[in-house]
This record gives structure tokens, sequence and C-alpha cells, in this order.
């Protein structure tokens, strides 16, 4: 007897350890059966060792893989074991995006309602509920919304300048994310919940420490993000700060307790929080008296998925439906934006002609409206749509989308299918960022966004906000936050490099998959030049 233990220790180490390499590795034929070219991967780790062991970003992951799949239309790789479909062709992307979109109504495997109720908002919701709340809440963003919401923003830049005068007064060094994140968080705390949370005199307010928990790395939710590569149902047992308890609990209660006091006071804002109480009490959000060329793009949005939405079940506006759409403004408000104007001071520090160009334009239209920054102001700053969309390009706000194949497919053109239940990436960042469609893609050059470099690449070789029926439904809210901001800090100050100023900008590994974390941006302030 005493020889058969370490044989059958042995036999069944051999047995787990073959389970364990079969588990790993069972699913790296996906890709050679079905005649898709793809990146070779490494056992457990696929194609996405550096991000999971903290090397690099997933963003950057991608386009290692983008650069390998270069003459491909598209190809195959794996998120540990799970097989992916990375689109490289512009045109392709438009099938799945635009043409094909009902083959493709997904964004990702959704959150267990149950364990984050948060996460019923619109980016995560899938099928029939996100058809039907795409439809309700456009017109919450058309462009007399906008109008409507813009004073909002001026008044929080007001608070902006003011904190900011002693800085430029003695040419100091600031930390620009955490400046401008102060300011993203004051307008997003009162257009969305219709809070003055000034965060410039207490930028350790709790509405600011929930927007960092959510979206600043931290060491154990990267561990279990790391891990739910491997075993996904960790992501609901650990929990990440992001869907933590806390989180839920205070945004949820933030929105019913901000609605409660409207409804009791019988108080009314310009703000997104009052047109959610509309859509609750009313079932619709009123239409825009006088319709506009500007929100032609919804229009066409939503011919793709209204008269679907027509046929869906009645969606019931819960509170926490509700709250979890204010979140979703919150969360793309918070970072996006901040992140968008922190980078775009950034390269003007680095680019001074540039920043000097804008600077003028901006005079010559404030004093064509009187000094006051407008709707019609911000429409008139062209140069300015070029140089955010610049800033768009090369600093995306999601460095990848995701498409779920909700319907089996066939490639356009080739003999390729994808399963029901596919997972594709369109890698935003590596399309950005390759010299076929933007020559010395690390150079900031805002003239790529002159109309006539604009007609000569593919349309879907840019795609900041993404596109067709799921493209990010507050684009234009955030565009107009960021114009203001920046017109608001140019026409004051004038921002310089220092020593402290990272060129080029650098980014943090421990970032989530979807945004990514920009390491600190130091910039000098000082007065303009009269």
């Amino acid at each position: 007897m005493e020889t058969e233990l370490p044989w059958n220790i042995i036999l069944a180490s051999t047995a787990v350890l073959a389970f364990i390499y079969w588990y790993f590795t069972s699913t790296f034929s996906y890709w050679e059966m079905r005649g898709v070219p793809f990146v070779k991967p490494l056992p457990a780790f696929g194609n996405i060792a550096d991000y999971i062991l903290w090397r690099n970003t997933y963003q950057e992951s991608c386009v290692k893989i983008y650069k390998k799949l270069e003459g491909q239309a598209f190809g195959g790789f794996y998120d540990a074991h799970k097989p992916i479909l990375l689109l490289r062709d512009p045109e392709i992307i438009k099938q799945v995006m635009v043409k094909d979109f009902a083959n493709f109504l997904d964004r990702n495997q959704p959150i267990p309602e149950k364990l984050f109720p948060l996460g019923i908002h619109l980016f995560s919701l899938t099928g029939s509920r996100w058809r039907k709340l795409r439809v309700m809440l456009t017109p919450t963003f058309t462009s007399g919304k906008m109008k409507m919401m813009l004073p909002t923003i001026v008044e929080c830049t007001r608070k902006l300048i003011s904190s900011l005068e002693k800085s430029a007064d003695k040419d100091n060094l600031l930390e620009m994310r955490s400046v401008i994140t102060n300011f993203t968080t004051d307008v997003i705390g009162s257009c969305a919940f219709g809070l003055e949370i000034n965060s410039m005199k207490d930028p350790d307010s709790e509405f600011r420490r929930m927007g960092n928990k959510v979206f600043k790395p931290d060491y154990m939710s990267s561990i279990t993000r790391s891990i739910s590569f491997f075993f996904r149902p960790i992501l609901w047992i650990l929990r990440p700060a992001a869907l933590s308890q806390e989180v839920n609990t205070f945004f949820i209660g933030l929105f019913k307790d901000s609605m409660s006091y409207r409804e009791k006071n019988k108080v009314v804002r310009n703000d997104f929080l009052q047109l959610l109480i509309q859509l609750k009490n009313k079932g619709k959000v009123d239409e825009d008296r006088v319709s506009s060329k500007e929100d032609s793009h919804l229009t066409i949005t939503e011919n793709v998925s209204a008269a679907d939405a027509e046929k869906d079940e009645p969606l019931e506006m819960t509170d926490t439906l509700l709250a979890a759409q204010c979140f979703v403004f919150f969360l793309a408000g918070f970072e996006t934006s901040s992140t968008t104007i922190s980078c775009c001071l950034h390269e003007l520090a680095v680019n001074p002609d540039i920043q000097e160009k804008l600077r003028k334009e901006m005079d010559t239209v404030l004093i064509k409206h009187g000094g006051q920054i407008t709707y019609e102001a911000l429409q008139d700053l062209k140069y300015m749509d070029a140089v955010v969309d610049e800033t768009l390009r090369k600093y995306p706000p999601v460095g990848n989308l995701s498409r779920v194949c909700t319907k089996a497919y066939k490639i356009p053109d080739t003999h390729v299918y994808l399963d029901k239940g596919t997972r594709l990436i369109i890698p935003v960042y590596a399309i950005h960022h390759d010299p076929k469609y933007y020559p010395d893609p690390e150079k900031f050059d805002p003239s790529r966004f002159t109309d006539n470099n604009i007609k000569s690449r593919p349309h879907f070789s840019y795609l900041p906000f993404g596109e067709g029926p799921r493209v990010c439904i507050g684009l234009r809210f955030g565009r107009m936050q960021v114009k203001v901001g920046l017109a608001a800090l140019l026409t004051k100050y004038k921002f310089s490099v220092c020593e402290k100023t990272s060129i080029p900008l650098g980014f943090d590994p421990l970032s989530n998959p979807i945004t990514f974390w920009l390491n600190e941006i130091f910039l000098k302030i000082s007065h303009r030049d009269n």
C-alpha cells in the first residue's frame, strides 16, 4: 500500500494539471477552425498577458494585436481563453455598427441587476429594454435641451475661474486633471442631480469621492479584474469598488432624495433630472417646439430601432432605472469630459502656436456675441471643433468598443460565419493611431479635421463616441461641456509646460478595460498676454 499512494497522487495531480491545461487552451483552435486569421495565444493568458500582469493597458494590448493583424480586414485573438474578433476594416465596422446592427444589438454581457442595480443604464442594457429606453431618452439630448442646460455649465466655469486666480497670479504649477475633474464634477452634480457640489472649495466632497471610487485604479479592483478573465463570476463575488454596494446606495439614495425634494417643494430646474421626472410622470419627454438640423443624427439613429421599440413590452420607469440613467450621465461627464479637457490643455501647452491660434478665434467670436459664451457662439468656434476632434482622436474617451453577435451572421464577401454570442472588439485607440488614416499619429494636428481632410479618409476611421444606433447619446452635451470649459479657461489664462510636465502622457496599466486613466498632467498657468 505504501507504494500506491505516490502513484495515486501523481495520477491525480497529472489529471488536475491536464484539466487545467485543457480548460485554458481548449478554445485556442476556435479561430483556426473557422478560417479566421488570428494572433497565436499564450496558454492561460491568451493575447492579453501584459494587461493581466499590469504591464500595460488593455488599449495598448489591443494596439499590439491590431498591428500583428496588419493587412487583414479582421482577425481573432483571445481574452485569456475567450475568443474575440477584432475588426480593422472601416467598411466591416460600418456593417456591424449600422447596416447590420440588428445582428449586433448588445455591447457586452450585462451586469446582474440584483448585484448592481445601477448597471441598468443605457450603456449596459441589452435587447428590447435598451431599445425602448433609447427611444424614450432621445428627446433629452436635443439641441433645445442643450441650450437649456448651457447656463448651468457657464455658471460652473465662473467658479472654476475664481478658484484659479491666485495660482495664475503666481505662475503656479497645477495638476490639471484634478482641477478639471472638480469642474466636471460640479457640472454633472448640477445638471444630473440639481446639486451645488462646489468641488473647487471642497475637493474631498462625497460626490467627488464616489467618482474616484468608480474610476481611479486601485490594486484590489485590478486583482479582481485580472482573475475575472479566467473566472468571470469572481466579479460578482469580490466586486471591484466601481460595483460596490456603497456606490449603489449613494447614487440611488441621492436620486430619490433629489426627486422627492423637487416634487414636494414644486422646484423646477433646467437640467437632466427634471427631464427624468417628466419622463416618470408623463411617460415621455416633451419634444422641442422647433427641431434643429443638429438633431438629425438622433432621428437617423432612432429610425433603426423605433419601429421595433413600438412592439416591445412597456418599460416601467422605476426610481432605480431612472437613478441608473443619472449614474451613467455622471460617469460620462465625470471622467471622459475631464480627460478630454485635460489632454487638450496639455497639447495646447506643448503646442503654443495652436493655443494662440485658438485664443484668437475665441476673441473674435466672443466680440461678435457680446463677450458671452452662448450656444450660438459655441457653434461659431470652428477651429476649436478641430482642436477638440484632434484631442478625441489622440485620446479617445473609450479605447475599445464592444459588440456581441446577437444573431448568427456571415461577414459580407467572406466565408466566415459568426456564432450567436461571439464578442467583437472595435479597437478605437488603435485605429485613431494608424498612420494609414492619420500620418505621424503621435503629432497633435487639428488640420486633420478640415472638411477636405475628413472626406479623404473612411468615415468609420474616427469613432470617439461610437456610431450607429448605439452611438453615445450624450455626445453633444459632452462636447458642449468641453468647449465651454476650454473657452472660459483660454480667454483668461495661458498654459505652458513646466519641469513636471510629462511628454508624452503616460497611461496607468491598472486602468479598466473600457477607459484608461492618465498619469498626472502638470502645467504652468499664468494670466494671458493682453
